[in-house]
């Protein structure tokens, strides 16, 4: 993962996105393949390499259309497909300040 000042090093592990907050509603937005931004992580355009990665990543901070700090994100792809944020930062973001704990036995 990198910040947009930082380009230069971007390298990834695992599936990523190109993701962001709107200006005018601080919503996530998530990069897609259209060349849009969705709300929705499962419209995510999906990269594996650096390369996508960086090129996502330009073409995602040269469309000035109220994203503010357009950055790499790690997902998870679980067996039927489904997009899961992968970190705990990116599940934060995405889902809000409150996390489910397990519920003890």
């Amino acid at each position: 993962m990198t910040s947009p000042l930082e380009q230069k090093k971007i390298k990834i592990t695992g599936p990523s996105v190109v993701t962001a907050n709107r200006t005018w509603d601080g919503v996530v937005i998530y990069r897609t393949p259209s060349q849009g931004w969705s709300d929705d992580l499962s419209d995510a355009a999906i990269v594996r390499t650096s390369d996508e990665a960086r090129a996502l990543l330009a073409e995602s901070i040269a469309d000035d259309v109220g994203a503010i700090g357009a950055y790499i994100a790690p997902v998870d792809i679980g067996d039927g497909g489904a997009i899961e944020p992968g970190n705990l930062r990116e599940h934060i973001r995405s889902e809000g300040l409150t996390i489910g704990l397990p519920v003890p036995a």
